[in-house]
This record gives structure tokens, C-alpha cells and sequence, in this order.
């Protein structure tokens, strides 16, 4: 394989590519007939532009703040679909939206930092990277981490930057979603296949945990950057080092932390789980279920694959995932078995789904925002 250049930057996809070797991708699964051993139904829909970047959706005081592909950003009631309201970055996005309830920030294909008020457009400025990560929001700052595994500081009133902290790693970088989210009163920050616990006021680094180490001969077999969002349950923290392994850290003090579990596994997408359970889907869309304490193997679910799932959401007894036919399946989280199956547009679910009170919003490439609520 021919040497990348220092500093090159993958998209997932091509990486797939690059390591698969496989000529035509396999055609999706067919769809298992079942009949619903729970209730369920979809309570209101909306709609945005379309969603052609990775879309991180953001749960603040009962609603849900999305935004698309042509810079929109929305932010709705999460029980009734009200619109609250809505802004415009003003060019296409790479990344987004991070927000604290009030201040909304978004990343554009230009490489531009927007940060709205409520909707309104509150300031802008030009980032070094690309940026395929969300921004975090908290305590008044905007933090950023582009491509290039640099994370940024910004004052959340002006623009103004406060810290840059970069560190060393591989050449090559992954162009997905990494992770970037708050822990209490620490930044937590993927960086490469570490989690690196961070002081958000100075940008010095607290603890730093690898999740597992690089293997391979060349650039692109040792890429195995953290791909967020992060799961959180209590002190632990769980993410999947790209195509290589899951792991858990848990923070046991403000600079202590330590590597719970990891085990190796496919996939490219993040985690979900709860207080007893991880879960993920490989490359082939095989479902596997670990135990959270110790990351042995609970269960294992081969009947949705290369259906492109999305990243699973746990809630209550049930792990939900979204395909790329538009399907939302509802999985027993104690076996893996289907518990009933909800249709959206037709067209992939490309967000997490997320959760408020008993509200799950899921969002497809159309831009087709989907409110469900399980009974």
C-alpha cells in the first residue's frame, strides 16, 4: 500500500474501503416478521433541509436542538414538536450542534465556528481544520476538536479563544465524530484512542486513558481514533476506538482515572448502554451486547445485518436502531431479541437517537425529524 502523507486525513467510508477489500457491499438483511410485544407510536413529526453531515442532536430543558445540511438550526418542544426556535448559520454544515439550551454552536463545510443565542446569530470565527466533531457547549465556552485532534477554547459571549491544546499521535486522522463531552467539572477529549480528561478553564490535562493501543504495519491499520458521542453511566465512560475495540474508563477522582475494560470489536459507530449493558454493531451490522462492569459477552444479534445502523440508544428494558431503510427496531436489551418495528421516511437514519422523559426523536438523511414514544 502506497505511504500516506503525515497529517492526512480518512473519511470513515474510505477507510471501510481500504481495510474491507470487498468489491460490492452486501446487500441489507431482510426484515424478520414479528409480531409487537410492546406498544409504540410516533407522536409528532417535523422536517429540516436534510441531514448530510454527522448530526449530534442536543437534549436541553425538554426539547431537542437539531440543524441541517444548509445551516439551519432548530430547536423544539420535545413533547408536542412546538418549534421554540430557529436560526441560520449561513453555509452548509461539516458539524453540529452543540448547545446549552441558550447558546447553539454549529461548524460549516468553510471551516467557520457559528454560534447563535436563542437563534440568533451571536458570533463567528475561522478554525484551522476541518470539523466533523459537534461542538460542546458548557459553563459559558464553546469547545471544539477538528480533524487534526487539536481542541479549542472560546468564550461563549465574544469568540474569544481562551486555550489550544494539542498533543501527539499518528499521521493519519479519522474524518468521524470523536469525542467531546462534559464530566462534572472536567472535558473529557478523545485523542487518538485515549480519553483525555481535561481542565476547561486552562486546558491542561487532568488524566489521560488509552483505550486500547495501535496495531498494525502501516497508517491506516493503526488508525483507531475514539468515535463519540461518549457513553456516560455514573463515573464510567465507554466509547469504541475505531474498527479496533470498546473499552470503559472509570473516573475515580478530578485527575484519577483508569481503563475498566476493553475488548476488541469491529465497528464504526458509537456506543450506547446503560448501567448494565453496552452495546454496538460491527461493520457487518452484528448487534453485541457486553456487560458494563466487566465487558464480558452478554449477547450477540446477527438478524439485522448490513442494514447500516445507526448508534443505539438504551431506555429502560429496551436498545433501540435506526437503519438505513428508515426502520427503527426495538430490541430486547436482556437477549437482542426484536420487540417491535416503527417506519420513518424511508430514507437512513443518520443521528443517535435521542431521549426526553418519554420522547425519542430520530432523524433520517431526508432531514425527517421523528418523535416516539414506547409504551
Amino acid at each position: 500500500m502506497r505511504r500516506l502523507a503525515a497529517g492526512a486525513v480518512l473519511a470513515a467510508g474510505v477507510v471501510a474501503g481500504l481495510v474491507g477489500c470487498a468489491a460490492d457491499k452486501p446487500k441489507p438483511s431482510a426484515l424478520e416478521s414479528i409480531t409487537p410485544a410492546i406498544a409504540g407510536r410516533q407522536v409528532w413529526s417535523a422536517r429540516i433541509d436534510s441531514v448530510r453531515f454527522p448530526l449530534a442532536v442536543t437534549v436541553r430543558d425538554g426539547g431537542f436542538i437539531v440543524a441541517g445540511t444548509d445551516g439551519t438550526v432548530l430547536a423544539l418542544d420535545a413533547a408536542t414538536g412546538r418549534e421554540r426556535w430557529r436560526g441560520q448559520a449561513g453555509a452548509r454544515l461539516s458539524a453540529g450542534v452543540g448547545s446549552d439550551g441558550r447558546y447553539a454552536a454549529v461548524v460549516t463545510v468553510d471551516n467557520e465556528l457559528v454560534v447563535l443565542d436563542k437563534g440568533a446569530k451571536l458570533w463567528t470565527t475561522r478554525l484551522a481544520s476541518r470539523t466533523a466533531t459537534a461542538p460542546l457547549v458548557a459553563g459559558e465556552r464553546v469547545f471544539v476538536v477538528g480533524v487534526d485532534r487539536v481542541v479549542h477554547a472560546f468564550d461563549a459571549l465574544d469568540g474569544r479563544r481562551l486555550w489550544t491544546l494539542q498533543r501527539p499521535g499518528e499521521a493519519l486522522t479519522l474524518a468521524q465524530p470523536g469525542v467531546l463531552a462534559a464530566y462534572q467539572n472536567t472535558l473529557v477529549a478523545g485523542v487518538g484512542a485515549a480519553l483525555l480528561g481535561v481542565d476547561p478553564t486552562t486546558g491542561s490535562v487532568r488524566w489521560e486513558v488509552a483505550v486500547t493501543t495501535p496495531r498494525g504495519t502501516n497508517e491506516v491499520e493503526r488508525l483507531n481514533d475514539l468515535v463519540g458521542p461518549v457513553l456516560r453511566v455514573g463515573d464510567t465512560l465507554c466509547a469504541r476506538a475505531f474498527q479496533t475495540a470498546v473499552g470503559c474508563v472509570a473516573v475515580t477522582g478530578v485527575d484519577r482515572a483508569a481503563l475498566r475494560w476493553s475488548r476488541l470489536a469491529g465497528g464504526q459507530n458509537a456506543l450506547g448502554g446503560d448501567a448494565d449493558f453496552v452495546f454496538g454493531a460491527d461493520a457487518s451490522d452484528r448487534l453485541t451486547a457486553w456487560r458494563a462492569g466487566n465487558g464480558d459477552l452478554a449477547w450477540t444479534n446477527e438478524r439485522l445485518l448490513y442494514r447500516g445502523l445507526s448508534a443505539p440508544l438504551s431506555s429502560g428494558k429496551t436498545v433501540m436502531f435506526g437503519d438505513v431503510e428508515g426502520q427503527v427496531h426495538f430490541l430486547s436489551r436482556d437477549d437482542g431479541k426484536t420487540l417491535l418495528r416503527l417506519p420513518t421516511d424511508g430514507s437512513p437514519v443518520v443521528a443517535q437517537p435521542v431521549l426526553s422523559g418519554s420522547t425519542m426523536l430520530v432523524v433520517t438523511r431526508n432531514g425527517g425529524l421523528f418523535a416516539f414514544r414506547p409504551e
